[in-house]
């Protein structure tokens, strides 16, 4: 099997985790909730379908099209609906349980990443320290490569190498945010991000609460 199809089986399994759907659904979800498979098409989703449903980990049903316009006068087509069966559902947490290199990867962590929710914080810790050092180094090597080159790179070229640097640097200080607010304990934003973005923090309540009482405190009745 190869990079890609692991990929693939992965986000296959963990999306019919959460429920039952049919291939189009399928396709849907993979394009939307998981960017990193804009690019796959039917060709690619169905053979890894049929392959799941071989190996036992996932089951074919058939469900009848009630939608009229989509099947008028012409009878009801019968969609097949794919379930994860126990087997599969076993399998998948394995797949979560792993943390070696593979998930440190781009594509690999993208999709790593997109499951998070359902994988334990230790596996978490691992694959996100795992990634950051992955990145640190490539990070180290472009800095290494961009002192050896830089004289003889024209601006644009120059430039693309910078930009290429940015981006590798921003993602490592996003993975370091990440990393603190797992250890932690915490869940949902990293606290840099909750700061800059939520524009209701408490000081900014207080502050609008003082302005409209004429800057006296707000006070609130006793039962």
């Amino acid at each position: 099997m190869s990079k890609r199809s692991g990929i693939l089986e992965f986000a296959i399994l963990g999306l019919l985790r959460e429920s039952p759907m049919h291939g189009y659904e399928l396709r849907k979800r993979l394009n939307t909730s998981l960017g990193v498979f804009r690019a796959f098409s039917y060709g690619s989703l169905y053979p890894c379908l049929k392959t799941l449903v071989a190996q036992g980990w996932l089951i074919e049903e058939t469900a009848p099209d009630i939608d009229p316009v989509t099947t008028p006068l012409a009878g009801r087509r019968a969609k097949i609906v794919y379930r994860l069966t126990a087997a599969g559902k076993e399998h998948f947490e394995e797949l979560l349980a792993a943390s070696g290199p593979d998930a440190w990867e781009d594509e690999h962590f993208a999709a790593r990443f997109a499951f998070f929710g359902q994988t334990s914080k230790d596996v978490r810790m691992r694959v996100l320290e795992g990634r950051r050092s992955r990145l640190e180094e490539r990070l180290e090597k472009m800095r290494a490569s961009l002192a050896r080159t830089r004289e003889r790179l024209d601006d644009y070229t120059l430039e693309l190498q910078r930009h290429g640097m940015e981006s590798v640097e921003r993602e490592v200080r996003w993975l370091n945010e990440l990393i603190e607010t797992e250890r932690a304990g915490r869940t949902g934003r990293p606290a840099g991000e909750r700061a800059r973005t939520d524009p209701g923090s408490d000081s900014d309540r207080s502050n609008d609460n003082s302005q409209e009482n004429g800057g006296r405190p707000e006070t609130r009745g006793t039962a």
